[in-house]
């Protein structure tokens, strides 16, 4: 049984949308122990007085004078296959670092929104044990079995990916195999944890 905050990151990856603010999601950047700011966030994160270890991406969005000032922790990927908080797992995974937290992935533009909540998926397939905190809380890619601390009454939602038999335990509402997102929203727990059992691919979210 873990809880939301158990995994020792070995690194945060702070993502180029809204910047955090809620103290949930600014204890996991502050306690990072290695920071790589996609070069849409360094400069935001800079201007906290902080610095990254590193800045990764495609180079077009970190301001000129950052540019020049930290030019030798500037990775520039300049591929368009991926986007820039894929560049950054991929920076760290490649450096033995599977252990990820990221913020700053939502907010600004909801397609991309959408596109880094669901690349959690193809991170833990790729070997990362990743999740991403907003500012309300926290995104985990799962597979198969997975029990979760929680307090009661906390709200989790449960969205579908490749998952069979999804059944739960702990979970006021019960859960099925779902066609669509909405389905497994706004769901409950009613205790101090809940376990989803399924075979194949799901995420979970958990407001703080």
């Amino acid at each position: 049984m873990s809880d939301i905050y158990d995994i020792p990151f070995d690194a945060v990856v702070v993502a180029g949308g809204d910047y955090p603010t809620a103290p949930q999601s600014l204890g996991v950047l502050h306690n990072a122990p290695y920071v790589v700011c996609c070069d849409g966030a360094a400069d935001r994160y800079i201007a906290t007085g902080r610095v990254p270890h590193a800045i990764v991406g495609d180079g077009d969005s970190i301001s000129a004078f950052n540019r020049a000032k930290y030019a030798a922790i500037l990775h520039c990927i300049a591929e368009q296959e991926t986007n820039d908080q894929t560049k950054a797992v991929r920076y760290l995974m490649e450096r033995g670092m599977k252990h990820i937290a990221i913020v700053g992935a939502t907010g600004r533009r909801e397609d991309h929104t959408l596109g880094n909540i669901s690349l959690l998926i193809e991170y833990a397939r790729a070997g990362a044990h990743v999740r991403s905190f907003t500012d309300h809380g926290v995104f985990i890619p799962c597979n198969g079995s997975t029990t979760l601390k929680c307090r009661k009454g906390q709200q989790v939602s449960i969205f579908n990916f490749t998952a069979k038999e999804l059944c739960s335990e702990g979970l006021l509402y019960p859960i099925y195999d779902f066609t669509n997102w909405w389905q497994g929203t706004l769901n409950e727990c009613t205790g101090e944890s809940f376990t989803i059992n399924a075979e194949g691919e799901y995420m979970l979210f958990l407001n703080y």
